[in-house]
């Protein structure tokens, strides 16, 4: 498929007037820290010295696995469905989250084993009734990951804010996304792989195993979309998919935990440039997580040690973005304060 151009976000001269307008405001010099460096990106993002947070969405994408099969999750399949079920009868940590910061919320049937028929507050986009076992055969066919990334795309498309948060469901895709990190960084496995859902140590091990026979198998796969397809999963290939298309757009992409920064690992290797307009919510206690955020240079926000999925570092982050926003555009100045500037 032909993806979207996304333009750098650096440009000199707004960088500047930006460092400017966060300086001149009445506090010393760098002393909000991270929400000065927040505040400066999002103007980036937007071109503008005045950047807004205006009707953030997330999306959670669930989907299932066929890799489960290798016994990889302390969790049955059927969590997967059940859990979407949870979204949409409102009772997900996600849904409190979401409500409690004024965050439109968008579940995603993106490839989960279950027919859930036509439902309210549900988008039916799934490929497939769950992914192959990877284990013993690519995940996901090209045309389906092809599918996966077109849909998440034109999800994002329809959106009408410009902030977008990136969220998932999935047993047994830590699994994946662990596979997903190996191939595309070269960290080794074991530092890639961990308790998921809450795994035993010995399960832990076991899952590092299946992974190693898998990447054995799959010994030839080493372009980005081919790893995707091979070790992925529909959730995602479409997250991957929906975050290429929202930079495009200029949009803010507001990444989870584990799961989404491996969707967006797959899409730094088809256009670089993605990063600018990422904000990191948080690093999760998932075993692999730090490791992938300091391979993308990434600064998260929040350190809660979280490991849940579903959008919930990105929603708790939100409240971060409006702070950004709000102080540079709120916050008196020196001057029109009539407060006295450091003298040396």
């Amino acid at each position: 498929m032909r993806f979207p151009h996304i333009a750098p976000t650096a440009q000199p001269e707004l960088g500047a007037a930006l460092a400017a307008a966060i300086n001149n405001k009445t506090k010393p010099l760098g002393s909000l820290g991270a929400l000065e460096r927040l505040a400066s990106r999002l103007g980036l993002i937007q071109e503008t010295v005045a950047p807004t947070v205006r009707q953030p969405a997330i999306l959670v994408f669930a989907g299932d696995h066929g890799v489960v099969a290798e016994g990889v999750s302390a969790y049955p399949q059927d969590v997967t469905w059940q859990m979407v079920e949870n979204f949409l009868g409102q009772g997900a940590a996600i849904n409190v989250f979401a409500r409690q910061n004024g965050c439109d919320l968008h579940v995603v049937d993106a490839g989960v084993n279950h027919d859930f028929g036509p439902r309210p507050g549900l988008v039916d986009r799934k490929v497939a009734y769950g992914t192959r076992n990877f284990a013993r055969e690519a995940a996901m066919t090209p045309e389906q990951c092809a599918a996966a990334l077109e849909h998440g795309a034109a999800l994002v498309a329809d959106l009408p804010g410009n902030v977008v948060g990136f969220g998932e469901m999935g047993i047994g895709n830590t699994t994946a996304a662990a596979s997903l990190m190996h191939k595309l960084t070269g960290i080794p496995i074991a530092d890639c792989v961990g308790a998921g859902t809450g795994l035993s140590p010995d399960g832990v091990l076991h899952k590092q195993r299946v992974i190693e026979a898998a990447v054995r198998h799959h010994a030839g796969v080493e372009e980005p979309l081919g790893v995707l397809a091979t070790f992925g999963g529909f959730e995602i290939a479409m997250m991957t998919g929906a975050m290429l298309q929202a930079a495009a757009l200029r949009k803010v992409l507001l990444i989870d935990g584990f799961i989404a920064t491996s969707a967006l690992l797959v899409a730094t290797h088809i256009a670089p440039a993605i990063l600018d307009y990422c904000v990191f919510a948080h690093c999760s206690d998932e075993a692999g997580h730090r490791r992938m955020l300091d391979a993308l240079g990434a600064e998260p926000l929040l350190q809660l040690n979280l490991r849940l999925g579903e959008g919930t570092g990105a929603a708790l982050a939100l409240p971060l973005l409006h702070a950004a926003v709000n102080f540079l555009s709120e916050m008196a100045t020196f001057a029109s304060a009539s407060v006295s500037e450091k003298s040396a």
